[in-house]
């Protein structure tokens, strides 16, 4: 009979697994860029041969598929690798949202798509804590697309609002809140369910590693970061 493995051998195994496993993602990814790029050339050949618009149509759908799956990629690598935050003081989190939504209702207007509006309701108070702003940023922008987009799939609704308010509590907190938008019964930040929640799981990875939480509440999602003293 084999001998069963210690604890301190599984765990290496397991973290042998995990290494594999990120390389091998990660190979897909690089794999999935190539196919994208003799895809791109492939698509302007086309439009210079006039070839038909369904043609054309069909391989920019290509295109857009491959982005998404090599982006997904990314967030899995992303989410498998240790966080390495650069912790800058006095970052606003209201700063950071009003970027985010401006950021993200730009992209809209210039792709021309009808994914919807975004805006947040703050209050006048101090927000500021010792942050990475470019990976906050980016952990508040997977979750206002998530949030949307399980608004749209509930009540089809085109706009989100989101809320910013300092706790209550004897620790300063900000709270950063996604009101109305919950309709399933899992919660999308310990999920990999689909794109999304892939991106969400990341983004509340990001948000524990500044000290924080990231929960499913109710109908709605609900962030919190401590604040500087």
């Amino acid at each position: 009979m084999k001998p069963l493995l210690s604890e301190t051998q599984d765990s290496d195994n397991l973290k042998d697994i995990g290494r594999a496993s990120i390389q091998i993602v990660h190979d897909l990814k690089n794999q999935l860029n190539g196919l994208k790029l003799y895809a791109t050339f492939l698509r302007r050949r086309l439009e210079k041969a006039e070839r038909p618009p369904d043609e054309q149509e069909t391989l920019a759908k290509l295109i857009s598929g491959l982005e998404r799956a090599a982006d997904d990629l990314s967030m899995i690598v992303l989410y498998g690798r240790r966080l390495d935050l650069k912790r800058q003081s006095g970052v606003d989190v209201q700063d950071i949202l009003f970027t985010v939504c401006s950021s993200l209702n730009e992209s809209q207007q210039m792709n021309g798509g009808p994914l919807g509006s975004f805006s947040f309701d703050s209050e006048p108070a101090n927000l500021s804590g010792e942050y990475d702003p470019i990976l906050l940023a980016d952990a508040f922008k997977s979750i206002s697309l998530g949030a949307l987009k399980m608004a749209q799939v509930r009540s089809n609704q085109q706009s989100l609002k989101i809320r910013c308010r300092k706790g209550t509590g004897t620790t300063p907190t900000a709270i950063i809140e996604w009101p109305d938008v919950n309709h399933s019964t899992h919660d999308p930040f310990r999920s990999f369910a689909g794109s999304h929640e892939i991106k969400m799981s990341l983004a509340a990875r990001i948000v524990e590693a500044h000290g924080g939480s990231a929960e499913c509440t109710g109908s709605s999602l609900v962030v919190t970061l401590p604040l500087s003293q």
